[in-house]
C-alpha cells in the first residue's frame, strides 16, 4: 500500500485529498496522428510524391505511375499503475481515497502517452515490410539546430519555419513542443515587435495557442542532452508523428482478498509511437538555464 497514506487521517484539516503539483493531462493529444490497433506491433502505411505526365500526343498510351509505398513499425509497450488502501484506513479517514487515487494514476497514465511520443522523436524509426531496417534521426531530419546564443531568439523561431515552408509541409497541423523558458526567453527578446511580444505574452497566459503558424505547447518532461542539462525542443507536423493505442486507459478499483481486503486501484494501457516522416520534425537545442 501506499504507507503515506496515514497522512491524511482525521486529523488532517480539509476532507478532502489534495494531489501534488503535477501535469494532470496528457500534452500531446490530439496533436499527433493516433489509431486504435490490435496486436502488439503496427504498421503505419507510407504513400510517397509522385509527378504528373505530360500528354503530348494524340491518343497516347495511359502512362503508369508507380506511387512509391513504404512503411514504419511500432512496437507497442504496456503501462501499469497500482495502489493500495488498507480498509483500516479507510475508517479513519473522513473520506473514501479510492476515486482520488483513480484520477491520481490517471494523470502518470496521461504523462505516459506523452513520454511515448516525445521519446519518438529522435529515437530510431523501424522500417521495412517486416520493420527490419533502422532508420536515425539523423538520416532523414528535418533539421536539427543549436543555436549559438544561450537564449533563444525571434531568428531561431523564424529559421524553424522558413524550414516547413521550404519543405512544402502543410500549415495546418504543425506544432511546437518547447520547454516552458523558451517562451520566457522569447519575451526578453529585445528585437521582437510589440506586437509579437503581446501574442508571447498571451501564449504564456494561455489566452491563444498559435503564433507563427505553429500550435505552442510547453512541457517539463522533454529530453535533456545526454550527459548535459540543455534541453531538445520539438517543432513537427502532427501527421509526421504517430501513436498506436492498443488498450485504452482501463481502470479497476477491487478488493485484493490477498491484501486483507485491503481496496486496490489499478490502472492500465498498451501503446506505442514511432516518427512516420521524419522530414516533419525539426529538433532545437536550448541551453542549460534558457
Amino acid at each position: 500500500m501506499s504507507f503515506q497514506i496515514t497522512e491524511a487521517f482525521v486529523q488532517q484539516y480539509k476532507g478532502n485529498v489534495i494531489s501534488l503539483y503535477q501535469q494532470k493531462g496528457s500534452v500531446l493529444k490530439g496533436l499527433v496522428r493516433e489509431e486504435t490497433i490490435t496486436g502488439k506491433a503496427h504498421f503505419f502505411e507510407r504513400l510517397g510524391a509522385t509527378a504528373a505526365v505530360k500528354r503530348t500526343t494524340r491518343h497516347a498510351d495511359t502512362p503508369q505511375v508507380d506511387s512509391p509505398h513504404s512503411r514504419r513499425m511500432v512496437t507497442l509497450s504496456d503501462w501499469e499503475w497500482a495502489d493500495l488502501v488498507d480498509q483500516q484506513d479507510k475508517i479513519r479517514l473522513l473520506i473514501s481515497p479510492e476515486s482520488e487515487y483513480a484520477v491520481n494514476g490517471s494523470y502518470a497514465m496521461k504523462r505516459a502517452y506523452d513520454d511515448e511520443v516525445i521519446a519518438a522523436f529522435d529515437a530510431d524509426a523501424k522500417a521495412g515490410d517486416a520493420g527490419q531496417t533502422t532508420v536515425t534521426f539523423a538520416t532523414e531530419k528535418l533539421g536539427d539546430v543549436d543555436p549559438s546564443a544561450a537564449d533563444v531568439a525571434l531568428v531561431d523561431i523564424l529559421t524553424a519555419k522558413a524550414a516547413f515552408d521550404n519543405a512544402d509541409i502543410p500549415a495546418e497541423g504543425r506544432v511546437a513542443l518547447v520547454v516552458p523558458d523558451v517562451i520566457t526567453q522569447l519575451l526578453q527578446v529585445t528585437q521582437v515587435s510589440s506586437s509579437d511580444y503581446n501574442t508571447i505574452k498571451a501564449l504564456v497566459k494561455g489566452e491563444i495557442d498559435q503564433w507563427l503558424g505553429f500550435t505552442w505547447r510547453t512541457s517539463t518532461r522533454l529530453p535533456t542532452v545526454s550527459g548535459d542539462t540543455d534541453r531538445y525542443n520539438f517543432f513537427y507536423h502532427r501527421d509526421s508523428m504517430a501513436i498506436a493505442v492498443g488498450k485504452d486507459m482501463m481502470t479497476r478499483i477491487t478488493e485484493r482478498s490477498d491484501k486483507s481486503y485491503a481496496v486496490q486501484v489499478y490502472l492500465c494501457q498498451t501503446l506505442g509511437a514511432t516518427r512516420v516522416q521524419g522530414n516533419g520534425v525539426y529538433r532545437m537545442r536550448t541551453h542549460a538555464g534558457s
